[in-house]
């Protein structure tokens, strides 16, 4: 569950694009809290806090309380710009939050037991499908992380969000039952899988052409035997004209 941190912040004047240029070169962060039916409070921070909380995990998962002439917002927060460069903060947004907000957040996954896993020890490969996951949630019960246990899962075993318990009245946005994580096959075995189908599919046309070069020739021989017995009987008058007698001449 979530639990609140605490931010220092001042409070500034002036919106607008001027003034968040003016407070930048102030080596100050701008940013804004806004929500909860109340009105925005302009803000500004040390980049320093700001840089170490979002290298946080779950940076946008965690609460924090923050002061701001005399009054503490608990907030969460929405949005970092950073610039395109340096990659220092530019700009921050926080959202305001009360006991009944309800907030879009999405919490990373983190997978248990991967050494229980037989399909681990048997070289699959862990195919994290989702490495967050989007949920709804009340502020107090937003998990800083989704834990998923891999224990006895086997090479083309998969965890569906609807086996993945998660804190009550944490819902996740998507409606279907999607795939979270599964365990694949490695690619030597797959590998090693597919020869064997690939060789019969090679060795059935090879068949083929066999089948078709061995019946050529008792084709061509048919042929050839045809030809052979046309040759006789054209011979055969020529044969027979040859041996018979010449009828003597008339006498006058």
């Amino acid at each position: 569950m979530s639990t609140s941190n605490k931010l220092a912040a001042t409070a500034r004047e002036r919106a607008g694009k001027g003034a968040a240029r003016a407070t930048r070169r102030d080596g100050r962060v701008p940013g804004v809290i806004y929500g909860d039916k109340a009105a925005p409070t302009l803000i500004s921070l040390d980049p320093r806090d700001i840089m170490r909380e979002a290298s946080k995990a779950g940076f946008f998962t965690r609460l924090y309380d923050i002061e701001v002439g005399g009054k503490t917002h608990r907030v969460l927060p929405r949005d970092v710009q950073f610039h395109p460069v340096n990659d220092k903060p530019e700009h921050i947004d926080f959202q305001r939050v009360g006991a009944s907000t309800r907030v879009r957040v999405e919490v990373p996954i983190k997978l248990e037991n991967l050494d229980k896993a037989p399909g681990v020890k048997r070289g699959g490969v862990v195919n994290l499908v989702r490495h967050e996951i989007e949920v709804w949630a009340n502020p107090g019960t937003i998990p800083s992380r989704i834990v998923i246990d891999m224990a006895g899962l086997d090479i083309g075993d998969s965890v569906h969000i609807n086996s993945v318990k998660l804190p009550e009245g944490v819902k996740p946005t998507i409606a279907r039952n999607f795939t979270v994580v599964a365990l694949r096959a490695p690619s030597v075995q797959k590998a090693e899988e597919e020869k064997p189908a690939e060789a019969a599919a090679a060795a059935a046309p090879a068949a083929g052409d066999a089948k078709g070069a061995a019946a050529a020739p008792a084709a061509g021989a048919k042929a050839g035997d045809a030809k052979a017995g046309d040759a006789k009987a054209a011979a055969a008058p020529a044969a027979g004209a040859a041996k018979a007698p010449a009828k003597p001449a008339a006498k006058k």
